[in-house]
């Protein structure tokens, strides 16, 4: 069972550590290791993690049975320029597989419809191939107005009563 709650300052820890654990994932081999994990990225993070959790803008999923109230995945989203972000996706790479980023996209496309959010947009690392994949698969397509940002894709989603 997965549990998705919104993040509270007592998982400040646990969320640096699986975004920082989430991103050397992707980012190792393709960008110089202090863009991720130097001690000035990592405080960067952090300091940027815990205004979201005092926003109230991420949302931590809890797996059930062995590893219950381990933060096995988080999501953070906000408005930007008039737009909604969504911002953060990460799994703990060991609960991959297991519907933890599928159950946080659901979370988020319900938070979003319920503000009257009706497009929402990400931007993808060009190389996280494993991460396109999964937002094409929860119906995000480019955005057509400005399909890149840097070295990162712009993916859209148009959110309808059925879409997720």
């Amino acid at each position: 069972m997965i549990r998705i709650r919104y993040a509270t300052a007592d998982d400040l820890d646990a969320v640096t550590v699986l975004h920082a654990e989430a991103r050397a994932t992707y980012y190792r081999g393709h960008l110089p290791e202090s863009d991720y994990a130097g001690p000035e990225e990592l405080a960067r993070s952090r300091t940027g993690w815990a205004g979201a959790i005092d926003r109230g803008a991420v949302l931590c999923a809890e797996l059930g049975g062995e590893v219950e109230g381990e933060v096995a995945g988080i999501a953070a989203y906000g408005e930007r320029d008039g737009l909604m972000y969504f911002s953060q996706l990460h799994v703990a790479p060991a609960h991959w597989r297991r519907g933890v980023g599928g159950a946080l996209h659901a979370a988020c496309a319900e938070a979003w419809r319920a503000a009257g959010v009706t497009t929402a947009r990400l931007e993808v690392f060009e190389k996280n191939e494993r991460a396109q994949a999964f937002y094409a698969a929860h119906g995000w397509t480019p955005d057509p107005e400005s399909p890149r940002s840097g070295n990162h894709l712009v993916l859209r989603l148009t959110l309808g009563p059925e879409t997720e």
